[in-house]
């Protein structure tokens, strides 16, 4: 059997196992050391140990003893570690007493099976070729002892089969165990293996979860949650953390589909951020646990309205196209009738109400013309700090004196993903709104730019805040559609093409009160890490 290459982190633990495995042969060796001293000194292993040279013995065990004494305090010193000298010390050591054993004791006093552990011991601490070559060099000892006692006239023949008996029994001691170690080897580096993909697939599954437009919750047997995604932090935010407003709203639709399991969506309405969709599912496995899948609504909406209006995009790029033409025969014409003398005042009037009126049907084609040949985006990494100073710097010179423009901006990176051509015409749209509500409601043309890495979200976001009156309730949920407006000047898709820019960046453009109760326009930006 082919033995695997160790990796790092298996190497590192069998070690530490080594470590753990020297301190106990280390510690072994004294108290067998002991124990062979013991009872030679008194008379308990009279007629089986020391028998044919009991001086040997006795020297060759307290030699032993002591000798162990010192390697043990040797190798604690180096903190057990598994080096090739201290424990080829310890293993030549342990063949020599032991035959020195033998020779004093014979070959019947059973001590020659002590051996079998120091052979193991070496094919376990070192490599298996040292503890086959110790496994030998006992194996030859001890039969050569044995030869050299026959003649002399104190062992017999069975002594001699006897010690080759003991050195087969040695080598298959060697071989045993070599055969364990790979295998021992070979299944720690397949569960490490297993461990390390089935880690990796976690990582994976969780980075899945993580960048899933889908809302995630993991609720538990008692209705906390357990598990969130960005996704659902995003729909829900500190709301459905105990205390908040959510929370309770979760365990009583998570405890209805429980007991009734009849209705696998249930709506959940959020307020200002419109309608939830929550569906439920057992996780496999823990039946106590479920999963709770949160999807917005409002997207679903959106998703079936672009799909709608992508179809009419060609037809009123067409149109409007074909609509430019008459409209300048008619601006033209009432421009040249405002110059014709003798014209009354009221006449005056009403050419200045043609002209009005052409610019502001020339503008919706302007803007219906933007929608059908946008060009297509170009994201980039972008630090939203210095983008947006350039961006304000620029805005400043185009706009009125009087107006104020204030930004917040951090001292650490805020970075994000978008095309800047199309970050700067959404940003433009929204502060021209900002200024003229603000101006029509308060007198001073102000406007408020925030930037920051959202704590929750865990990507940038852009706050546009005005001071006007805000967009009443009743109109919310209506303020991205094409061609509404509450004004008398605007054409009402300048809000739709806004967010159809930031949609294609893959950010999201949401309109809400901030803690001051001021009208606020979010822009969530792609991560930058995300993939177009």
């Amino acid at each position: 059997m082919r033995e695997p290459a160790m990796s790092q982190s298996q190497a590192v633990n069998l070690s530490y196992q080594q470590s753990d495995l020297l301190r106990i042969y280390a510690i072994y060796r004294v108290g067998i050391a002991a124990v062979l001293l013991a009872i030679f000194i008194a008379g308990t292993g009279r007629g089986v140990v020391g028998t044919n040279a009991p001086e040997l013995y006795f020297y060759t065990a307290l030699s032993y003893l002591i000798a162990n004494i010192g390697l043990q305090a040797l190798v604690a010193r180096l903190n057990y570690s598994v080096s090739g000298r201290p424990v080829s010390a310890m293993l030549a050591l342990d063949v020599c007493a032991f035959l020195l054993f033998i020779h004093a004791s014979g070959l019947s006093s059973g001590l020659g099976y002590l051996l079998i552990i120091t052979v193991a011991m070496g094919t376990t601490l070192l490599d298996k070729r040292m503890g086959a070559f110790y496994a030998a060099v006992a194996s030859l000892a001890v039969i050569v002892l044995q030869v050299y006692a026959f003649n002399r006239g104190d062992a017999q023949t069975s002594e001699i089969v006897s010690a080759g008996g003991l050195g087969i029994l040695l080598f298959c001691t060697v071989l045993g165990l070599q055969y364990l170690a790979i295998r021992m080897r070979t299944a720690t580096w397949r569960a490490e293996q297993q461990a390390r993909q089935a880690d990796h697939l976690q990582r994976l599954a969780q980075q899945i979860i993580e960048r899933m437009d889908t809302g995630v919750l993991v609720v538990d047997g008692q209705g906390e949650v357990e598990l969130v995604n960005r996704s659902a932090l995003q729909l829900l935010g500190d709301d459905m953390q105990p205390g908040g407003r959510f929370h309770a709203r979760i365990q009583d639709k998570v405890r209805e589909w429980r007991t009734n399991r009849t209705e696998a969506e249930i709506s959940l309405d959020a307020g200002d951020r419109g309608q939830l969709k929550l569906e439920f599912a057992d996780m496999e496995g823990a039946t106590a646990n479920t999963l709770v899948f949160i999807e917005d609504n409002r997207k679903l909406h959106q998703r079936a309205q672009q799909l709608k209006l992508g179809s009419l995009g060609h037809l009123t790029g067409s149109i409007a196209h074909e609509i430019r033409n008459p409209l300048g025969a008619i601006s033209h014409a009432a421009q040249l009738l405002s110059e014709e003398q003798g014209l009354n005042r009221d006449c005056l009037r009403l050419t200045e109400i043609i002209s009005q009126q052409s610019h502001r049907v020339n503008q919706i084609i302007e803007n219906v013309m933007l929608l059908s040949r946008r060009r297509a985006r170009s994201a980039q990494r972008l630090d939203t700090r210095t983008w947006l100073e350039q961006f304000v710097a620029d805005f400043r010179a185009g706009a009125d004196e009087d107006c104020r423009i204030t930004t917040y901006i951090p001292d650490e990176p805020v970075i994000a993903r978008f095309d800047p051509h199309q970050l700067s015409q959404v940003l433009t749209n929204l502060c021209q709104n900002a200024l003229r509500h603000s101006a029509s409601d308060t007198g001073v043309a102000a406007v408020e730019i925030n930037v920051r890495n959202h704590p929750q979200l865990g990507h940038a976001v852009i706050d546009v805040i005005d001071f006007g009156a805000g967009v009443p309730q009743e109109h919310r949920d209506k303020i991205f559609e094409p061609f509404f407006t509450t004004g008398q000047s605007s054409s009402g898709l300048g809000l739709y093409i806004a967010r159809e820019l930031c949609e294609s960046n893959q950010a999201s453009l949401v309109y809400g009160k901030n803690r001051q109760g001021h009208s606020c326009f979010r822009i969530e930006l792609a991560h930058p890490a995300k993939v177009f």
